[in-house]
């Protein structure tokens, strides 16, 4: 993967390298989907992170297509919805998703759900196993993933995921799953890591530590990630804040700023419980 990006990399626990900020595509509209993915690799995103339940991966597949951008130089995520969990109707569901992109292969393919009421994401990672091997992911990994699920699913295959992708944002933490994924080498990935609406932007900590920086609240936030390590997916279409979110090299948080967004953390969920969420199983 070129560097002509200014995103930093982390190291996934297989030696693929991922950009620790992307762009995510939840809930923008297939037709919106390709004008919004342009944009943001015009303004030096090389990580894109889709689903097939988002109903826009032909979307997110026209603009790489008519990027101009190395395949190379790309790192497409996509995700199997909770129908299609277990073994065959994984491989099929990827067969579709690779059809939909238009791509001969992902760089990463994650879960989405655990569903731990269908009992089958053990057997869908096998099957996920099966595409790794095959070359058609660079990397596979997990989303929503609690630390018991995780734990399950180690002891009972032979790839650690690569990631997890999980609501994180200073409001929800996630510090026992983010030590969960350090004692395995798995990448934390947060989803929502701006919260959602204003209310977490409109936080007096935050807005203070962004006036102290000459920078905006969602730098502020997105900053914060970064530090603690954390791969960070912030989702836009309007192309300055687009623009603003990868705009976040420039600067570094002190210790004091971390404690102050440290002390937010409120075990908040936005999204639903993985424990409990089984939508279209």
């Amino acid at each position: 993967m070129s560097t002509d990006s200014k995103v930093p990399q982390v190291t996934l626990n297989n030696g693929v390298p991922m950009p620790q900020l992307g762009f995510g595509v939840w809930q923008v509209p297939d037709d919106e989907a390709e004008k919004a993915v342009a944009t943001a690799l015009e303004a030096g995103y090389r990580s894109i992170d889709t689903a097939a339940i988002y109903e826009n991966e032909r979307g997110t597949g026209r603009a790489v297509a008519r990027s101009g951008i190395a395949r190379e130089d790309l790192f497409v995520t996509t995700k199997l919805w909770n129908s299609e969990q277990g073994y065959d109707t994984t491989l099929r569901a990827f067969d579709a998703s690779l059809d939909k992109l238009g791509l001969d292969h992902v760089d990463l393919y994650l879960i989405h759900w655990p569903v731990p009421a269908k009992d089958a994401y053990v057997d869908t990672y096998r099957a996920f196993e099966k595409i790794l091997a095959d070359g058609r992911a660079r990397a596979i990994g997990v989303s929503n993933f609690l630390p018991e699920h995780l734990e399950r699913l180690i002891g009972e295959t032979s790839v650690v995921p690569a990631v997890n992708q999980i609501e994180l944002h200073p409001q929800l933490s996630q510090q026992a799953s983010r030590e969960a994924h350090a004692r395995h080498g798995v990448v934390t990935e947060a989803w929502s890591p701006l919260g959602q609406g204003k209310g977490l932007l409109e936080v007096p900590a935050i807005v203070a530590i962004a006036q102290k920086h000459g920078r905006t609240p969602a730098q502020v936030v997105l900053r914060w990630h970064l530090q603690l390590g954390n791969v960070v997916i912030p989702k836009s279409v309007t192309p300055s804040r687009i623009a603003e979110n990868i705009d976040v090299f420039g600067f570094e948080l002190d210790d004091e700023d971390l404690a102050g967004i440290a002390a937010l953390d409120e075990n908040r969920r936005l999204g639903p419980d993985p424990a409990e969420f089984s939508v279209g199983a």
